[in-house]
């Protein structure tokens, strides 16, 4: 048994937000059954880089899950989809707001057919307000909700946040709520509509960011890799490359005087107390910085890691995915496709003891399973299958 066994999600999304979501409740056990459109499906299938001609973006967020392909538009397959919202648990779509109204498969129509259905709709700024039929990408909300102009160094040009954080964070919270609503559906009988913002889940993200300028009115600006509220915690250059340093109190910060041969600066009252870190960071910084650049970064790992400091390199992606922590915690795993062939793909990062997550098999081929679940799911004979294929 999986945490999610017994439950179907009909999946309408593509490239990343809504395709998160659903690998996230897939990975945990629920059945997936991703809706793609014919001859062309997913948009992200398009987006390289490509292993026999199947693209490793679209194979990265899809594996665990059936491709069914369907025209909403062709009267046939329109049934069909009917059919498949009546024996779905949930269903997640992230078109822009008013596209499956058009359709006339919005959240008022399908819980007709329905009333159980829990309807997720990720979209850049949600289902209201003034923004709401506006198109967005992952780098417009990083940019519209705050997030670059915190990202970077001072007095440079605005920065994106390495990965698409924009749209994961949007697929986690909309994973979030999807499962409060099944939760929910336990007591009511009932489904609901899950509407999940892009925009918003950047402000709910910025932490103190959004606290600071509400309490103080000063308007946070980028600080590399320095945190406005605590000292040190910032990336060191050491004499081969750089190390993070986190000494986030007064014991930690005892403790890198100590290693640094510096236990003078203990009682400093420059440095005395984490207020006054963050008051003289520059002078902070001069210190630890004379003494780290004078030797590697595994060498200071050895030694302030063994003194029970908070400390980490800065890992290329090449060193994390052989880091022997992410190997033993199965954080890669392998999948054999039945075009690209054997490739490794990240797990799943959630543990649970008794009922744990995986991830079942690779990412589907354009509608793979057409066939598989308009017999196993909508009771087809073969002499129907065949005749729809006509």
């Amino acid at each position: 048994m999986k945490a999610l066994s017994g439950i179907r999600v009909l999946d309408l999304s593509r490239v990343l937000a809504g395709p998160y979501c659903t690998m996230v409740l897939g990975d945990l056990g629920a059945e997936i059954v991703k809706v793609e459109q014919p001859g062309i499906g997913d948009d992200s299938r398009a987006f390289g880089p490509f292993i026999e001609k199947e693209s490793a973006y679209f194979m990265s967020l899809n594996r665990g899950k059936k491709s069914i392909t369907l025209n909403l538009k062709d009267e046939k397959d329109r049934e069909i989809f009917i059919e498949l919202v009546k024996k779905s648990d949930v269903l997640v779509e992230n078109y822009r707001p008013g596209t499956m109204e058009k359709l006339g498969f919005g959240y008022e129509e399908l819980k007709k057919i329905n009333p159980q259905l829990i309807y997720s709709a990720i979209s850049g700024f949600g289902h209201s307000g003034p923004y709401s039929k506006r198109p967005a990408y992952d780098m417009i909300v990083q940019a519209m909700g705050g997030l670059m102009s915190i990202t970077g160094q001072p007095n440079q040009a605005p920065v994106r946040v390495g990965t698409s954080i924009g749209d994961i964070t949007a697929g986690i919270f909309g994973a979030i709520g999807i499962l409060a609503a099944v939760n929910a559906r336990y007591e009511t009988g009932k489904g609901q509509k899950v509407d999940v913002s892009m925009f918003d889940c950047q402000l709910a993200i910025l932490e103190n960011a959004t606290a600071r300028y509400l309490l103080t009115g000063d308007v946070p600006q980028p600080m590399g890799s320095r945190h406005p509220s605590i000292a040190p915690f910032e990336a060191y250059p050491t004499k081969d490359y750089y190390i993070i340093i986190s000494a986030g109190n007064d014991a930690l910060w005892e403790k890198l005087c100590g290693v640094l041969g510096t236990p003078e600066y203990v009682t400093d009252p420059r440095f005395a107390t984490n207020a006054a870190r963050v008051e003289n960071v520059e002078a902070l910084y001069k210190i630890i910085h004379e003494n780290i650049v004078t030797k590697t970064t595994a060498e200071w790992m050895e030694t302030l890691d063994k003194a029970g400091l908070p400390v980490g390199p800065i890992n290329t992606i090449d060193k994390v995915v052989s880091d022997p922590q992410i190997i033993a915690r199965d954080m890669i795993v392998e999948v054999e496709h039945p075009v690209a062939g054997k490739m490794k793909i990240a797990g799943n990062p959630i543990k649970l003891s008794d009922t744990p997550g995986e991830v079942k098999y690779p990412a589907p081929t354009l509608g793979q399973h057409t066939d598989e679940i308009l017999k196993d799911l909508l009771d087809w004979s073969p002499e129907q299958i065949s005749d729809y294929h006509k």
